[in-house]
């Protein structure tokens, strides 16, 4: 039995998604046997400090709230309370530098964890680096990531025993040219599947239903894809009719695909916020799924996670994002889209099934590396 103490920004759920992520990765930890607790540094949605149960698949999760507004003398206070009342054998940081600094530039972190106290390992899960490591990066993007990029290194060095996570190749990559291994400890969904009767497949179904799950990032060529996709529709798949669902909150550039479908007549609906339940419902009753994250960040969408854990195989429709001197691996469920022949490959795609992205498995490979 091991005693883990993870620390995130916020914890409020639903409202934050590594939040989300680390309370079922506590659940799944006290579910094994093992003690586990959440502690939210800067919480945006707690007023005033909190300590509550928060449930999740019938397990209860300790966790304290610290809100964002408070002097980092009584947050390092309350931090020190819970760790010498709770004894933790280890304190897994949750990192995403926007998560403790609105800017991104978290300068307190480094000498705040220097001076925690406790015989405790250390280890962090880098769910975001930088920014500005892409080759079209501005210069604003380019300092404010080598800043950050610096506050990391700072961090790393308060303690040479740090184990060390991260969910992408690329991100696995960067820290490596910085000097530090980190095992890639893969995504799971947030979304928790609910069972359901056997879904017609897409060569029975007369309709053919798309997903797109959350935020829409900007740039995906929306227009060139529609009228490849009915293209190859046109030649392939014959009296197939589109509908196009997106679930949750998507964002503004979800106008662009509003305006190319109905131009094209494609039917589409949209959800707004629904419930993880009726996510899974409809992630559920699709056929295939769209995803809007540049190809290369794809292993860090929980949206993809989401419809990889529901079977749907996923189409990448997304703006050139390229890192020099990096080159992506290909993924087993998700295809870039690139052309027509990139789409005619997609809609041909059977979807294989895998552990890699379970719950389960994560926090086997969690502990496993903590032993090390």
């Amino acid at each position: 039995m091991i005693k883990i103490l993870f620390l995130c920004g916020s914890a409020a759920p639903g409202k934050d998604g590594v939040g989300d992520y680390t309370r079922r990765f506590c659940a799944r930890l006290i579910q094994l046997g093992h003690e586990a607790q959440l502690l939210s540094l800067c919480d945006l949605q707690a007023e005033a400090y909190i300590s509550e149960n928060q449930i999740v698949e019938k397990t209860a999760v300790l966790a304290h709230r610290i809100p964002r507004s408070v002097e980092n003398m009584q947050r390092l206070l309350w931090v020190q309370y819970i760790i010498n009342d709770f004894q933790p054998d280890c304190i897994s940081l949750q990192y995403v530098p926007y998560s403790f600094n609105r800017k991104g530039l978290p300068f307190w972190l480094p000498s705040f964890f220097k001076k925690i106290k406790g015989n405790h390992q250390w280890h962090i899960m880098f769910h975001e680096l930088w920014i500005g490591m892409d080759v079209n990066a501005s210069l604003k993007n380019r300092i404010i990531g080598f800043l950050q990029k610096l506050l990391i290194l700072k961090m790393l060095r308060t303690n040479s025993g740090i184990t060390i996570s991260t969910q992408t190749h690329l991100y696995q990559s960067k820290l490596a040219s910085l000097g530090y291994d980190a095992m890639i400890l893969p995504l799971f969904s947030n979304i928790i599947k609910k069972s359901v009767t056997v879904k017609e497949s897409a060569e029975e179904a007369e309709e053919l239903r798309f997903c797109i799950f959350g935020t829409i990032h900007y740039g995906a060529p929306v227009t060139k894809f529609i009228e490849e996709l009915k293209q190859v529709l046109t030649t392939t798949k014959n009296k197939k009719s589109l509908n196009f669902i997106f679930i949750g909150h998507c964002g503004t550039a979800i106008e662009e695909w509003k305006k190319v479908l109905q131009k094209h007549q494609i039917n589409f609906e949209i959800t707004g916020f629904v419930t993880d339940q009726e996510i899974s419902y409809f992630l559920s009753h699709s056929h295939y799924g769209i995803s809007t994250t540049p190809y290369i960040l794809n292993q860090k969408s929980g949206s993809l996670m989401a419809m990889f854990d529901h079977h749907i195989p996923v189409l990448c429709v997304a703006r050139n994002w390229d890192v020099k001197g990096f080159n992506q691996q290909s993924f087993s469920n998700l295809i870039n889209y690139k052309n027509q022949e990139s789409v005619k490959e997609f809609l041909d795609k059977k979807f294989i099934a895998s552990t890699e992205n379970k719950l389960e498995s994560v926090v086997s490979q969690f502990l496993k590396g903590l032993r090390k």
